[in-house]
């Protein structure tokens, strides 16, 4: 062991990790044959890499439901449903089998986490909302995904709403704004709904959009942290509680550079809303769009999806235009517009290039791009395959911060409920709403803790699931199989499997202890890491 806690760390187990990865042929990902016809979202990516002298390779069929259940649902696919999939021959299986990713109930549970990154659901600390109605805002989020709610109606509901911050959910959108003033508030609408960033807007534009949250009051109740969010329209009350003056005549200016004037008998949240998320906003569409695709291929068609502006064109201006008419045309349905994705060629492109072919084709989508799992992902990931739990903890000791080990991390409803894993590997903070707050870039100490601690140590020894496989009795090969299966989602290959019975046959360990050995290489694979 390394510094007396680590794993039982050699070369001779190392090298089940290098000649894995170094002896796998293309084919494992890549399927050439596959050639299903073109979507319109294609038909604007493929005219771009013709002119590159570029021909993508679709991925096989194990990397694709990988993907699938990775990018849709934040976990890995079981066993049993990797090997249904490799056997079903019909041609049409990879579109039925994301129809049905869409519907399973862990799709708004991992969606839920990413709009909780945007929407800065985390208790106390930097935003100083309290465990209950972190809970209410998160709650409310999972079941509109649940029940696909309309995008327009979903945002309106945020904009709009009134009351009670541990009842209604959605009044939480405001108390989630550090800078609790009209322009902060502004702020937080243009870049959570808008794709845009304010801090390089005229002053004038920025107080033309902050008149209408200038009469949102928050007011105190009796009960502890309990706050009423509300439509103050005689202004009577600041945020604070204290008596303001009466306002004089009201204007607002929407971003487009509309004058509104505003009347006392109407919340001016529900004229902002009126025209934000009218079809006819290609904004408010695009934004969706662009930020969506950029969950899916890990960059957004412009990029950061949350830096919309003229200086920051489109990799490709065309692909912009499908998603955001289909958004639209569907109704704001956003599991339409993850299907849509989800059933390109572009979405399915093989992630094997060369760091050449990917400098020079940045923002084309000819590749899908290689990216460390989430935090969270990768954290229920290695649970899954060891059937080991996690202890997640949050400082706010309160009943609502309790949480069961069977929690999963991506359902988490708070984000200030942690791990010492979760932060060492990138999950946000929640404190800006903007997505380069979340970080998969890996760091040396992140290789170090899953090579060498005892924490990926324990859940490997103690795996009650290894247990059950090993117990079984069944040939090398089949446990083997068995291992790959759960945690690369593909069997293994001839050379992987000669690699392992000549690991064995050298003696380094024997018994259960091989199977960990061979267990612990998995999790170190790149493979197992990133997504691609």
């Amino acid at each position: 062991m390394l510094g007396g806690c680590g794993w039982r760390y050699s070369a001779a187990v190392a090298g089940l990790v290098a000649a894995s990865e170094s002896s796998v042929p293309r084919q494992v990902f890549e399927n050439p044959v596959f050639d299903p016809p073109l979507t319109e979202l294609d038909r604007r990516v493929y005219p771009e890499l013709e002119k590159l002298g570029v021909r993508p390779v679709l991925c096989s069929d194990a990397v694709f439901l990988r993907r699938l259940y990775i990018d849709v649902l934040g976990t890995l696919p079981d066993p049993a449903e990797v090997e249904a999939f490799l056997a079903d021959t019909n041609a049409n299986k990879r579109a039925e089998w994301i129809e049905r990713a869409l519907e399973r109930p862990e799709f708004a549970d991992y969606w839920a986490m990413k709009w909780g990154d945007l929407l800065k659901i985390k208790a106390e600390f930097p935003v100083n909302l309290w465990p209950n109605a972190a809970q209410a805002y998160h709650r409310w989020v999972v079941e509109s995904l649940r029940n696909n709610k309309p995008y327009d109606r979903f945002v309106r509901e945020m904009l709009v709403a009134n009351g009670s911050n541990f009842r209604v959910g959605p009044v939480n959108f405001y108390r989630a704004v550090q800078n609790r003033t009209p322009e902060g508030w502004a702020s937080a609408v243009a870049l959570a709904f808008m794709g845009t960033r304010t801090d390089a807007w005229p002053s004038n534009r920025l107080a033309g959009m902050a008149a209408f949250s200038s009469e949102i009051a928050i007011k105190p109740t009796k009960e502890l942290k309990e706050e009423i969010i509300c439509w103050d329209p005689d202004r009577t009350l600041t945020a604070g509680g204290t008596n303001a003056p009466p306002p004089g005549p009201r204007q607002a200016e929407l971003p487009d550079g509309t004058v509104v004037e505003l009347r006392g008998d109407r919340d001016p949240r529900e004229v902002f809303a009126d025209w934000l998320t009218t079809p006819t906003n290609a904004w408010f569409a695009t934004a969706i769009a662009n930020r969506v695709w950029s969950w899916l291929m890990g960059r957004g068609i412009a990029h950061e999806p949350d830096d919309l502006r003229p200086d920051n064109p489109p990799s490709i201006p065309a692909l912009l235009r499908p998603p955001g008419a289909e958004t639209v045309g569907s109704k704001f349905d956003l599991r339409h517009l993850i299907r849509l994705i989800l059933c390109s060629r572009t979405w399915q492109h093989s992630s094997v290039a060369s760091a050449a072919d990917l400098a020079r084709m940045e923002g084309r989508f000819a590749f899908y791009p290689m990216r460390r799992l989430d935090a969270e992902v990768l954290i229920d990931a290695i649970n899954k395959v060891t059937g080991t739990a996690e202890l997640y903890t949050s400082p706010i000791h309160e009943p609502f911060t309790f949480v069961q080990e069977t929690k999963i991390a991506v359902s988490l409803p708070d984000g200030s409920i942690t791990s010492p894993f979760l932060e060492l590997f990138g999950r946000p903070p929640r404190a800006t709403g903007m997505e380069n707050e979340r970080s998969n870039r890996p760091i040396p100490a992140q290789w170090m803790h899953l090579l060498n601690s005892s924490h990926i140590q324990r859940k490997i020894e103690t795996s009650p699931r290894l247990a059950a496989i090993v117990s079984t009795g069944r040939p090398p090969r089949d446990i083997a199989c068995a291992l790959y299966l759960a945690a690369l989602s593909r069997p293994p290959t001839e050379a992987e499997l000669v690699r392992i019975e000549e690991y064995a046959r050298r003696g380094v360990a024997r018994g259960r202890e091989l199977w960990n050995d061979v267990l612990w290489a998995l999790l170190n694979s790149d493979e197992f890491v990133y997504r691609h």
